[in-house]
């Protein structure tokens, strides 16, 4: 009959839970990874594109970040900008700047459990940014509303918006849909840079941040906020 020694059965049960404990610690650090973040830019980013602006932003497939500014409403609607197109006559908000990169084509951020068609990029839970003409237009056609269209967006090389966090030019929130499809974006910027001076004065206290602790290393635990 094999004799079991309990110490050591005891040590292998404790080796074992930790190691569950670490992969469930992994899993949940990389899920959280993935998450969508806002950006807020500094007061003193001048910057033509990007002076007072609040950005989505979300990792790429290609390592880096795509994200779409999402405070600057044109006066231009969608069927203006394509008259034949009757389907873009549904669309009721207004086209909005989404950044400098391919500023003459139209990217959707979009509202739906899953991706909309082939070239989509999952930003977060419920939210795509599609980039193909054709998915595009199924949109409009089927849920012309479900959507947010921008001319242009912005997109980061791996690491870039990591070091642009580390020199303060953004302060970082959470990504909130109801944030990202909100209606009147006039004073986005400011009431979203108060927030973060109101984090930063509260010493972060009971804000949930581990993506942006995470991109921004150790130079904050929380949030990056003005400097």
């Amino acid at each position: 009959m094999t004799r079991y020694n309990y110490s050591s059965m005891l040590n292998a049960v404790r080796i074992l839970l930790c190691l569950a404990l670490l992969a469930a610690m992994t899993s949940s650090a990389r899920a959280q990874e993935e998450d969508a973040i806002l950006l807020v830019a500094h007061p003193a980013f001048r910057d033509a594109d990007y002076r007072q602006t609040v950005l989505l932003a979300a990792p790429a497939p290609n390592g880096g970040h795509v994200g779409v500014i999402l405070n600057r409403p044109t006066r231009r609607s969608l069927a203006s900008l394509f008259p034949e197109h009757e389907p873009s006559k549904k669309v009721l908000d207004p086209v909005y700047y989404g950044g400098p990169f391919s500023r003459g084509a139209l990217v959707a951020l979009v509202k739906t459990a899953a991706a909309p068609g082939s070239g989509s990029v999952m930003l977060m839970k419920n939210l795509y940014m599609a980039f193909r003409v054709n998915t595009i237009d199924q949109i409009i056609e089927a849920t012309p509303n479900e959507a947010r269209y921008f001319v242009g967006y912005v997109g980061w090389r791996p690491g870039e918006l990591r070091s642009e966090i580390d020199r303060g030019i953004w302060s970082v929130l959470g990504a909130d849909p109801d944030v990202v499809f909100r209606k009147d974006m006039d004073n986005l910027w400011e009431e979203l840079l108060l927030q973060t001076r109101r984090i930063r004065a509260d010493g972060g206290a009971g804000s949930e941040l581990p993506y942006a602790a995470a991109l921004a290393g150790d130079f904050s635990k929380f949030i990056l906020p003005p400097r």
